[in-house]
Order: structure tokens, then sequence, then C-alpha cells
């Protein structure tokens, strides 16, 4: 027995031995190949197994195998796997991922992509996994809601409707890049996300840049820039199948396939989906078919060519009119109410709607000069096609006193078309009184961007580049439905006065705009070591023209406009030191001038009344900027002013022969000026926490008082008044707050919840409508109605598994999870001059101001089957 205790015990410490043996800790760090950046929440698995782990923020990981030897599995979305082996206890050093896209560095060199802790501006990114997760059945903007100083809504909730402010700056003043090449439009700069409605499925990843940005060829904006890069095509093999249903009838299905880089080195990926659906908002229905493709190839170690082709060709139904608050409350459909569509013999009938198809074309060429020198230089043309339904003539829409009106079924009731069609066959030969029609804006844009990067010293670089653009636009109002009647009586063409419109036919206006840039920069870029910095200096040429093809006879010269050019620069600058391994600061300063936008020019909508003198407008932006980064915590505090000056502002006034004139008001001045703070907390490797705060302070600066406006015999024809100081500025959350959680229940199965918070929310008001009869020093404009502030829930569950050879996703998506009730967005309800003394502003109040209300509860389930 004795003997049998001795050998048990030995064979117990034996297997001990061999157990403690067997275990294997393996570490590492893991980097971004093309940003020279750590890859936080990188995947490392021991092969075969499921013991795994994530790297932290630093790209730091461990992980502990029940082996002595074996191999370890690391991936990320959009980065191509590497699986490397390990013997023993093993620390791997740094391993780089390189994305699966082939030519993505190149492309981020057009996009100006901003790195972390080297690159001294406010950013936050995000990357295609974080899309897949979260964007569910949200506009896309929507994705960065929890992003510091951005404010995104759903807008009137029509699909692609949604918009974006950033820094309290509405979309014509935030630049948005896809790959590096501008989309706002040339004329109004506003970007119409319903153009981009597949953009989601194939966006590698998306910066915000706030403030003075990265970018480098175009003179910046005044918020900051939108960074969306696309995939170009995958180095590996392989694709996916997706589908997502969700409420109120939405359903989505795409597949994405790519050859991987073969042999020959070509490569192809193409994708497409289509999505459609009934719309939260009634008489919002919608349907897209998006495509993408994109085909490169080396042709040798010094010359890459990509060929990318993108675009959605969409319809929708929308909510163009915004309501008071009592008229929700008071109808059935309450914030799903919409007075603009109706029904037609039986079939649903927009009175609003949209329609479009951009597609984007761009040919890359991606040149190794030398060991030291690269040119990258993109070709791009945009042929843009649609526009917006709306109504003409005899207004028979309005929904009346307190919801009822002739033309409605029911109280606060749908359109009834079929009472105004027979109306319009009663009338005979006199024609239609009451007409659908479409406001074309179809257009054609052709580009050329054209950057060099050269490495002047192991420490300097020089970048330089040329930004080439031009821009047609031609716009017209479309005949689309007489609504019963025989014809439309139009006298707007000067060419044809007495015009008798049919379905198809051009009325009421068409004209071209016509747009040119011509954009140069240089920037030199220093680092060494702790010390990053640059230089930049950006210069461009805007002209704008006009051809007015109703408003003129064909005989008449005024029909083309002169060319009017503007000249816009900046200058910036900004520096990043990296205090030690955690702490780092920045700062930049930079001033710019603008031109003036199209409209501004052409105020009256004819090439009589130009306004040729309009100036540029002016902004001077300081930063401050404090990160730190550990293996637990990721946090940044970013101080910011921006001082907006000469805001185009023009006032008409009548000369002495009737005819309106335009004056430039200058010192309509605004400062946004505010403290971001966002922090990442990975509590443990299944757990982590993310917040952000962003306080702002958005005001006019000050009155606009006895301006005199002069008339071209230069007299004083009347005096200008804006009582604007120290008003808010309208239209985006001037706090927000967000939290959110992501819990891993495996390495493939996770949870997410998160909380956003918006206050100090004004509507939306333009500054000369605060003006008064005076001057009157003591009189005060009031401040426009401020929104109730409001929190939202969201939360999202995703699994992933093997199904055969195949890898599935499943995710599942719930928004505003506890159906909260609120406005995203108003617009100024104040009366001038109804009570007291002429030049009496009334106050909007939540009785005069008009709203939209964000979606309630919805849903979204979705799956992608990866191959």
């Amino acid at each position: 027995m004795k003997k049998f205790n001795q050998f048990l015990c030995i064979a117990v410490l034996t297997l001990f031995s061999t157990v403690t043996y067997a275990q294997s800790t393996i570490k590492g760090k893991i980097t971004d190949g093309e940003m020279t950046s750590p890859l936080p929440g990188a995947n490392i698995i021991v092969k075969g197994t499921t013991n795994g782990a994530t790297t932290d923020f630093d790209g730091n990981f461990t992980i502990v195998a029940k082996s002595n030897s074996g191999e370890v599995v690391i991936s990320y979305v959009g980065f191509i796997t590497q699986t490397i082996a390990f013997k023993g206890n093993t620390d791997l050093g740094n391993i780089t991922l390189m994305p699966s896209d082939v030519g993505l560095q190149e492309v981020q060199l057009f996009a100006s992509v901003a790195v972390d802790r080297k690159t001294p501006v406010a950013v936050s990114t995000v990357r295609a996994a974080d899309i897949d997760l979260k964007l569910g059945t949200q506009e896309f903007p929507e994705i960065l809601k929890s992003t510091p100083g951005v404010y995104a809504t759903k807008s009137g909730g029509g699909f692609g409707d949604g918009r974006i402010n950033l820094r309290g700056f509405q979309s014509e003043n935030v630049a948005v890049m896809i790959n590096g090449v501008p989309v706002n439009d040339m004329e109004n700069g506003r970007v119409y996300w319903s153009n981009w409605a597949g953009l989601s499925d194939v966006t590698s990843s998306m910066q915000v840049q706030r403030g003075l940005g990265a970018s480098k060829v175009a003179v910046p904006s005044i918020g900051g820039t939108i960074n969306i890069l696309s995939r170009t095509t995958d180095v590996e093999e392989g694709g996916n199948v997706l589908t997502t249903i969700a409420n109120d009838g939405y359903r989505k299905f795409g597949a994405t396939y790519s050859t991987g880089l073969m042999k020959n080195g070509l490569a192809v990926t193409v994708s497409a989906s289509k999505t459609d659906g009934d719309g939260y908002v009634d008489g919002t229905e919608f349907n897209a078919m998006a495509y993408f493709l994109n085909v490169s190839k080396e042709i040798n170690d010094s010359h890459k060519l990509s060929l990318t082709a993108f675009g959605a060709k969409q319809r929708h139904g929308q909510r163009q009119n915004s309501q008071l608050i009592e008229t929700f409350r008071n109808n059935e459909r309450g914030i799903k109410y919409n007075a603009d569509w109706g029904y037609k013999n039986g079939q649903v009938t927009h009175a609003e709607d949209n329609f479009y198809h951009k597609p984007q074309i761009s040919l890359n060429h991606y040149w190794t000069i030398s060991d030291k020198t690269e040119l990258s230089t993109a070709a791009y043309v945009s042929f843009g096609t649609g526009g917006g339904g709306g109504t003409a003539g005899v207004n028979k829409f309005s929904i009346g006193t307190n919801g009822m009106s002739e033309y409605r079924i029911g109280t606060y009731g749908t359109i009834d078309f079929d009472k105004i069609v027979d109306e319009n066959i009663a009338n005979g030969a006199n024609g239609s009184e009451t007409v659908l029609r479409a406001s074309i804006n179809n257009h054609n844009w052709y580009g050329i961007l054209s950057t060099l990067k050269t490495d002047l010293s192991d420490d300097l670089v020089l970048l330089t580049g040329v930004d080439i653009r031009d821009y047609t636009g031609i716009h017209y109002t479309e005949l689309t439905d007489l609504l019963g009647g025989q014809y439309f009586a139009d006298d707007s063409d000067e060419n044809n006065p007495n015009a008798q419109v049919k379905v198809g036919d051009k009325y009421n206006y068409y004209n071209d705009g016509k747009v040119g840039w011509l954009g140069a920069f240089g920037q030199v870029e220093y680092s060494k070591e702790k010390l990053s910095a640059f230089i930049s200096l950006a210069a461009s040429n805007t002209s704008y023209k006009r051809i007015d093809y109703f408003n003129y006879l064909d005989s008449d010269p005024l029909q083309e406009s002169d060319r009017y050019n503007f000249f816009g620069y900046s200058a910036k600058g900004g520096a990043n030191y990296n205090l030690d391994a955690n702490h780092n600061v920045f700062a930049n300063v930079g001033y710019f001038e603008k031109a003036p936008g199209f409209d501004a020019v052409f105020p009256n909508f004819n090439n009589t009344d130009i306004n040729a003198d309009a100036d540029n407008q002016k902004i001077l932006s300081f930063e401050l900027g404090y990160g730190y980064r550990s293996d637990k915590l990721s946090a940044n505090v970013n101080l910011y002013r921006t001082a907006w000056r000469d805001r185009t502002e023009t006032i008409p006034f009548q000369q002495p022969d009737d005819t309106r004139a335009y004056a430039n008001v200058l010192g309509v001045n605004a400062i946004h000026q505010g403290i971001e703070i966002d922090f990442v907390y990975r509590a443990t490797d299944k757990l982590s926490f993310t917040g952000m705060t962003s306080l702002g302070d958005w005001r006019w600066e000050n009155n606009v008082l006895d301006v005199p406006i002069i008339n071209e015999d230069q007299e004083i024809v009347r005096y200008v008044d804006l009582y604007i100081e120290d008003l808010h500025v309208g239209d985006a959350a001037q706090t927000t707050l967000a939290l959110g959680l992501n819990y891993k229940f495996a390495n493939k199965t996770r949870f997410t919840l998160d909380y956003n918070y918006f206050d100090n929310l004004y509507a939306d008001f333009d500054p000369s409508n605060r003006g008064g009869v005076g001057p009157d020093e003591d009189q005060v404009g009031p401040d426009a109605y401020e929104v109730p502030a409001y929190g939202v829930f969201d939360t999202t569950f995703s699994h992933g598994f093997k199904f055969g050879s195949f890898d599935v996703t499943l995710i599942a998506r719930l928004n505003n999870v506890f159906d909260t009730t609120y406005i995203t967005d108003a617009f100024d309800g104040s009366e001038v001059g109804t009570v007291g003394e002429p030049g009496y502003i009334a106050p909007s109040t939540y009785k005069t101001s008009k709203v939209y209300y964000g979606f309630g509860r919805t849903f979204s389930i979705g799956a992608k089957l990866n191959f």
C-alpha cells in the first residue's frame, strides 16, 4: 500500500508538471501597416480552439495557450488575416496587419486620413465592423451621432433625407469626401445622403475631422471634414451575401464578391444591393438599387491603376413640410403624420417626393517615382439626374383650420387627389388649375485631383497638389401629372409666352449654373521622435456663370451672364507632441476665406440682378487638444474656437425704376466655441465602455445696426438693422452626451447598449428675420424656440457562427428602446411686428414653431454570410 501511495503521488506530480509545461504565454503588439498606428480590438485566437483575446488600446495582447506549440490566428475587419506559429512562451513582437484592399494606402493620401498621436486635429474614426454592428436602418450620418460635436437626424424622415451638423455648422459648411473626392453640391454646398444609399455596404472606414481637419487641396470647411473611404478591392478572394428585415416593411438584399489579387496583377470587386420599404413616416415608401465596382491592376512595381464606380438609383416619398406641435398631437397618426401625400384612383400619390441617380466614376493612377517620391492622380466624373417632386398652380394642399379641408379625406386626412382631378376635368379647355411637377437638378461634374508626395529628408515631407473641377447644373421644372386636365397654362418662357404645358414639358424656369474650381496647395510635414508638425498653404479660384433659357429671349445677350470669379485661400499649421507613451498634446490654428455661394451671386435667380461684389466669408479657428492612451483607458479633450466673419447676407431693395437690387450686409458674425471630451475604457477583455460629452457655446456675435443701403446713384434707400447679438445659433444641439457599453460574451457574440442625450437645441432661423425699424440700440432680438432636451437608448446583439465552410453573422438592433417621444428639428416661429412698436419681434414658442419628431421604437434583424 505504501508503494501504491508513492506511485500515486509521483503520477500526480508528473501530471501536474506536464500540464504546467504544456501551457504557453504568447504576447505581442498589432499595428496598422498603412497608418503605423495600434489596432485596438484586433482578435487573436489559438488555432483549433475557442481560446482567444483582443488587443488593448496600444495594440498589445497576451494569451495563454493550453499547449506547448501551435499557431495563433490574428484578424481584424478590413485587414489581411495572419497565422503565426509559436513554441513555448513567445513574444511575437510587433505584428503588422495590412489592409485587405488593394490601393487603400494611395486612397488615404487623397483623403488626408489623420493618424492618431501624430496629426494635430480632433478626429474620430468609425470602422466597417462598427458600421455593420450599429447602423441597422438608421440614416448613414446617424452612425456618427455618438461622436463629439455631431448632431445628426432623419430630418423629415424620408429614406435618405437625413442631415448632419458639425460643431453647429450645417452641411454646406461641412466638407464630405468619398475616397478624397468632394461630393458637396458645387452650387449650394449641401450633401444629399439619398444619393449614397448603398455606401454603408462598401465603406472601409469613416473619419470625422472636426475643425480645420487634415484636408489639403480644398480650402477647408468651417465645421470640419467627413472622410469616407470605400473598399477598393480585396487582396484575398471571397465575398458575402446579406439580408435585413425591419419595421414598416423594410427589406434589404445584397451580395459582394471579390476575385482577390490574381497572378496577372488584376483584382475585381463587385457589390450590389436592393432596399425597399413603406417608411416609418406615412407616405414615405422607398426603393433603391445600389452598386459598387472596383477594378485594380498592378502594372508593375511602379504603377497601379484603379477604376471605381458606385451609385444608387432611388426614389422615395417625402415629408417635406414640418408641422406645428399641435398638429402632431391632434391627429390620430401622431408623430408619423405626413400631410404631403394622398390617393388618386386608389393609388398612393405623393405631393412631395425625391428621385435621383448620381453615379460617380473615378480612375486612379498611382506612380511610385522613386523610394522617396510618389504621385497619385484621380480623374473623376459624376452625372446626376433627378430631382424633387412637388405641386404647382392653385394651392389645394393646405391641411386647413384644425385639420379640416375640402381637399382632405377626413380631419388631418390624406390629400383627395380625385377631387382635384374632377375639378381639372370640369375646367375643360381652360386647362388644369392644380398640377404635380418635379424640380429637376441634373448635373455634369468633371474633376482631377493630383497629389505629389516627396521625402525631403528622413524628417521632412513635402506634399503639393492641384484640384480642378468643372460643374454644370441643369435646372428646370418638369410637369409630371396634369391631374385630369388637358394642359397647364404657363407664361414664364419669354420665347414661348403662352405655353400650354403637357406632361414632360419644361415650364416655370430653365437655366444652367456653371461652376469652375481651380485649387492648389503646398504642405510641409515634420516628424521626428515625439514631435510632428505641419504648415499648409492653399488657394482656389471659384467662378460662377449662369445661362437662363426662360427669362430672356434667345436673341438677348443677357441670356448668358459673364463669369464671376472669387479668390479664396487658407493658411494653417499645427503640431503634436507625444509627452510619453501615454500622453500627447496638440494645437492648430488656421485662417481662410471662402467664396460666397452661387445663390449669393445670383440672388434673384436671373442674369440682371447680379451681386458681383459678394464678399468672401472669413474664418479664424484655434484648437487645443490632449490625448491619453493606456492599456485600459483612451481619452481625448479638445478646446476649440471658430470665428465666422462676414457670413454671406444679402438684403433686397427697390430702385427708383422699380427694379429689385441686392446689397451685401457685412458684419454678420458668429462665434462657435466649446469643449469636447471622449473616452473608451476597457474594463476587461470582454467589457468596454465608451463615452463623450460636447459642450458648445454657439452664438451670433453682434447686432448689425444702421447699415445704409445705397443704390446705383449712390443714394441711401434704406437702413438695415439686425438684432442678433448673443442669440444662440439654431439647428443643432449645443450640448450632447453619449455613453456606451460593449460586452463580448464570446469571440463572435456581442451585446451593445448606447445612450445619447441632446440639449440646448434651438430652432433654426435666418438672422435677417431679426431685423427691425431703427436703429434702436436697446432693442434685443429674441432667441429662437428651445426644443426640450431628450435622451434615447439603442441596443444591438450580434452572434457569429460557422455554417459549414461559411462564416455567418446575425445582428439584431433595437433603436429608441423605450419608445421616447422627442423633437429633433425645429424651425423658427417668430412673428415680426405683431405686437408693440414697429420692428417688434414676437418670440417663437412651441405653439408657433414647426417641427419634425424623431422616430419611435424601431427594429432590424440582419444576417451576413461570408465565403
